[in-house]
């Protein structure tokens, strides 16, 4: 781990403690000074300060970097310094004030509360957000109030180009020079009504508004943007067949299906698979048909110690009530749309600081960008990654098996022990479980197909026990792509596999395992 990122992680441990400290004690933290008062500022720390609970006061002084102060969820913090991109993101309620720059993104996607900015401000100030106030006292670059559904921006100084593109609500009052609006976006005099009302704001703090001021509103007649797109898998694995070993194994040969996943970094008792599956669902908490069942889901909310949590955009701010009771943490990228890799690790530490040291770490994508996938999970340390299979146009998982087996081997994957996992859009069988793992995955992830947990387990369980003897494998992870066959020559192209009858394989074969 960089020493950035552990400095990072230490930091928010640290104030958590402080804070719960404070919050007793109805006294501020101050981070930044020593016990004499000594000025020690901090230096590039990322993803920090984040996740404040209401009431809290934290003053912090230094030039931090990305995604500090993010998921606020109630309390005030007060920079004295700097920041980089994406401060106070996801920003719910409380206040967040900064002293003086900060980098791009600033109140991405925030739902309510106050971030004020007493300096400059860069690009997609307040991009995406629904609710709350942004005050940028300096000026900002380009395209404030990117995308923005509601709430208010507050620019005292000039804009860049493209003010509110894409804007569907809201409004942005800028006090300075403004560039013609792109389409979509209508410009207009501020009303002697909106001068009294951000007046209140800000005559604290010595500024005012006058009627030169504009305001930018998006028009009625801009279309929505399309969401959710159905995104689906055409065909499965039913055109593979297993090919069996040459010994076969005896009636009482034992049998291990269990697959242990460790982290990289630490020792660990680690997460033991029953089977190669993990069932995704919303929760397992409180669910009767969950009750006494031990393997493994993968969840968005009240995760039990052996299920891994998944979080995306939506989870992101109550997360952290959960990451000190789950066995792992699944980040799911594909729903941080335009968040670079710098600022992925930054959200990262904020969550991994409120997780133990041996917790498991994992991305999770899609197959049609798995090499950006690895190379994230690569660089950053990571456990492993989530593929998921399902594509807008419907995918074949034979073609998805040598995408992920040469992505797997030339970023390093495979040989430093990361797991695979493939996520798809229905229930498993037993031999699909057994060409997953064939083909180097660790396990398949899927929702149930209305059956119960512990029914479909010990199902897929006699199954998948009748196969291995069947192929002559002892242990799971001794199944290989040699064990794997195509049954029409079209599968065989697309996997890369040896087609039935062959004793040799195709030219497009890849020796991958």
């Amino acid at each position: 781990m960089r020493d950035n990122a552990s400095k990072s992680i230490k930091l928010n441990r640290d104030l958590d403690a402080y804070v719960e400290k404070a919050l007793e004690q109805d006294r501020p933290v101050k981070i930044g000074w020593g016990r004499a008062g000594d000025e020690r500022p901090k230096d590039g720390e990322f993803g920090v300060l984040t996740h404040l609970p209401k009431g809290a006061r934290v003053l912090c002084l230094g030039d931090l970097g990305d995604c500090v102060g993010v998921a606020n969820r109630g309390g005030t913090m007060t920079l004295r310094g700097s920041a980089g991109s994406m401060l106070g993101a996801y920003h719910e309620s409380g206040k967040s004030v900064v002293e003086k720059d900060v980098g791009d993104k600033i109140g991405f996607k925030m739902s309510g509360g106050e971030i004020s900015i007493q300096g400059s401000a860069g690009n997609d100030v307040g991009a995406g957000m629904t609710d709350g106030l942004v005050i940028i006292r300096g000026h900002t670059e380009n395209r404030p109030g990117a995308g923005m559904r509601g709430g208010a921006i507050l620019i005292m100084g000039s804009v860049g180009s493209e003010p509110g593109i894409g804007m569907r609500g809201g409004r942005i009052i800028i006090s300075g020079s403004c560039p013609p609006p792109p389409e979509g976006v209508e410009m207009r005099s501020i009303k002697k009504s909106e001068i009294s009302e951000f007046g209140k704001i800000l005559d604290p703090m010595g500024l005012s508004l006058n009627e030169d001021a504009l305001v930018l509103e998006p028009c009625n007649d801009l279309a929505e943007i399309e969401t959710g797109v159905e995104r689906f898998i055409q065909e499965r694995f039913e055109k593979i067949v297993l090919h069996p070993n040459d010994g076969t194994l005896a009636d009482h040969s034992p049998l291990d299906h269990y697959s242990l996943l460790l982290p990289g970094d630490a020792e660990s008792e680690g997460v033991l698979l029953r089977l190669p599956w993990v069932i995704s669902c919303q929760s397992t908490d409180d669910k009767k048909e969950w009750s006494g069942v031990e393997s493994t889901a993968m969840v968005r909310k009240k995760p039990r110690e052996n299920d891994f949590l998944i979080v995306g955009s939506n989870e992101f701010v109550d997360s952290i009530e959960f990451l000190d009771n789950c066995a792992g943490l699944i980040f799911d990228i594909t729903e941080f749309a335009g968040t670079n890799d710098a600022e992925i690790e930054a959200l990262l530490v904020s969550l991994k600081s409120r997780m133990p040291d041996n917790s498991l770490v994992m991305l999770r994508g899609e197959i049609g960008r798995v090499e950006n996938l690895f190379r994230i999970v690569m660089e950053l340390e990571l456990d492993g990654a989530v593929v998921d299979c399902c594509t807008s146009s419907g995918s074949k998982l034979a073609s998805a098996l040598p995408r992920i087996g040469i992505a797997s081997k030339g970023l390093g994957i495979s040989s430093t022990g990361k797991f695979v996992m493939l996520e798809v859009d229905q229930e498993p069988n037993a031999k699909d479980l057994m060409i997953a793992v064939a083909a180097g995955c660790t396990a398949i992830v899927s929702p149930l197909s209305g059956s119960e947990p512990e029914e479909s387990i010990d199902e897929i369980e006699r199954a998948l026990r009748q196969l291995m003897r069947e192929i002559g494998v002892d242990r799971i992870e001794r199944v290989g792509r040699r064990n794997l066959r195509a049954i029409d020559y079209e599968t065989a192209a697309i996997s890369g596999l040896r087609l039935i009858g062959y004793d040799r394989p195709l030219k497009m074969w890849l020796e991958l395992r």
